[in-house]
């Protein structure tokens, strides 16, 4: 249910709904209640950074893929900052330490390296369980698949790094938009190889993958497995989700710009798949429109094509109870997660603008965009 006026600012725009996000980060806090638990927003996924301070309030801190994220939680998010890379840049490592309490390296190399600018902090290692639980899925979602370059394997461990107290935390991310027994599955494998580890270290993350806020995610095996862990190994378990926090919470409207017909109805939007929503056509999925069912459902079929010149810029097909017309508004669902973040101006189209919707049912206007944006990231 909308609970906003879409009519009420210029499309294309991203419009998060403040109270879909809260019920989110309700359950999130559920989960560490029952657990204790640490849930840290995964800012690959969701880096809206206007609302850091409300998530703050649920979850206790971010995890960053490199500087520019990093900075970005230790400017706006009052939480932990921790950080991982499937490798760090030697010349902006020192940045990251000084701002970064946990630091998960992906290989024992990098960490001998950069050992030194390490004092103080928590340091772990990301593992490979060689264990896939997306055997249907691309392999270019896969930490598992074949020879990935993400984590260490077993035969490549370094006890003597353990042992020694050098590395307290162990760390991996196996998991796309799955449930919780895909989760017990992957620890049941990394136990096998890893087990006798986990009396050596302090903490262990989980990452993410986990779709806890979606309505037929199995919590109580979650919960029942972190507390496994906490009991058997005496550990402080986190969790990394990006999509959970904000899973549903936001929306895409955009507005039909022109239509034509060269052997079936396209509705050509002033957004694009390409440049918007580019996991439509990197997954790839098809985003659900408000109103519309899938093809040949409803009366009245049509195409729904993006604005760049990019002869594959398709959203999908849809049908309609009605027929569409020029400046009808369409509103793409679940668009808070993996769509901001990955956003692109691709053919000079312009970004899509940013809002939220208050729980009062009011539109604040966070950001516009236009050519300087363009402009200022080519030379």
């Amino acid at each position: 249910m909308i609970n906003f006026d879409i009519n009420s600012i210029n499309t294309p725009y991203f419009i998060v709904d403040e109270a879909l996000l809260i019920k989110n980060l309700e359950i999130l806090k559920g989960v560490k209640n029952a657990t204790g638990c640490k849930i840290l927003l995964a800012q690959k996924g969701f880096a809206m950074h206007s609302l850091y301070p409300l998530i703050s309030q649920y979850l206790d801190g971010t995890c960053a893929s490199g500087l520019h994220e990093a900075k970005l939680a230790h400017e706006f998010f009052n939480g932990e900052n921790h950080v991982y890379s499937p490798a760090f840049d030697y010349k902006s490592f020192p940045e990251i330490a000084s701002i970064c309490g946990h630091i998960t390296f992906n290989s024992f190399t990098q960490y001998e390296n950069l050992r030194h600018l390490c004092s103080g902090k928590n340091i772990g290692i990301r593992i490979n369980p060689e264990f896939s639980t997306q055997q249907h899925e691309k392999p270019i979602y896969d930490p598992c698949a074949p020879n990935s370059r993400l984590g260490v394997t077993h035969t490549n461990f370094r006890e003597d790094l353990i042992k020694n107290g050098d590395i307290n935390g162990l760390h991996f991310h196996t998991l796309c938009q799955q449930n919780s027994n895909d989760l017990v599955k992957t620890f049941n494998a990394f136990e096998i190889n890893f087990e006798k580890y986990l009396y050596d270290i302090q903490w262990i993350n989980l990452g993410g993958g986990h779709h806890i806020t979606r309505d037929d995610y199995d919590i109580k095996l979650l919960v029942s497995l972190i507390n496994k862990i906490k009991t058997k190994y005496n550990l402080q378990v986190y969790l990394e989700p990006g999509e959970a926090v904000a899973l549903n919470a936001g929306y895409l409207v955009a507005s039909v710009l022109d239509i034509v017909d060269n052997g079936i109805k396209t509705a050509i939007l002033d957004t694009s798949a390409a440049t918007h929503m580019p996991d439509v056509l990197e997954m790839p999925y098809r985003p659900y429109v408000i109103n519309s069912d899938l093809p040949n459902v409803k009366q009245f079929n049509y195409r729904l094509g993006g604005v760049s010149c990019l002869a594959g810029d398709i959203i999908g097909d849809y049908s309609f109870d009605t027929l569409l017309n020029i400046n009808d508004r369409l509103i793409f669902t679940d668009m808070a997660i993996y769509s901001m973040v990955k956003t692109t101006t691709f053919n000079g189209v312009k970004l899509a603008d940013i809002a939220i919707a208050r729980q009062n049912g009011s539109i604040e206007i966070i950001k516009t965009f236009g050519y300087n944006d363009f402009k200022v990231r080519l030379s």
